[in-house]
């Protein structure tokens, strides 16, 4: 992870992954907007995933004393944004996050890594001989 990132982000990664989201992508966006640090990108592979893993991100980060400033799209469950200030969250469906790329369209921030990421990546690389594809 990057030094002078705030280690505490990966509490938002952890919530993402503990509903099982998938293709998680941690974008450092601090030097090309002022809309927000960092964006978390990540998917579900049907519109009740979706829901679930933003739901599952609400309570968890809840129980840590975390509460977004917005929500917006948790009904449909094709695009669930979660505002927390210096964190966005992004909770896609499959076929709607590459359709609207925002990976592609934030192709100048840093991929970042956090420690879970890292974790889940060598467990998965120990067992299966392959990276996970974050």
């Amino acid at each position: 992870m990057t030094q002078d990132l705030d280690p505490s982000l990966d509490i938002y990664v952890r919530a993402a992954l503990g509903k099982k989201a998938l293709g998680i992508v941690v974008l450092d966006v601090r030097a090309l907007t002022s809309i927000s640090d960092v964006f978390i990108i990540c998917h579900g592979r049907s519109n009740r995933q979706v829901m679930a893993i933003a739901e599952h991100i609400l309570e968890y980060l809840k129980k840590h004393k975390i509460r977004p400033i917005s929500v917006e799209g948790m009904k449909e469950g094709h695009w669930v944004l979660m505002d927390y200030g210096h964190v966005i969250i992004h909770v896609f469906y499959e076929s709607v996050r590459y359709f609207y790329d925002l990976e592609g369209l934030w192709i100048d921030a840093k991929r970042v890594k956090t420690e879970s990421m890292i974790k889940l990546e060598e467990k998965a690389g120990g067992k299966h001989g392959q990276k996970l594809d974050f």
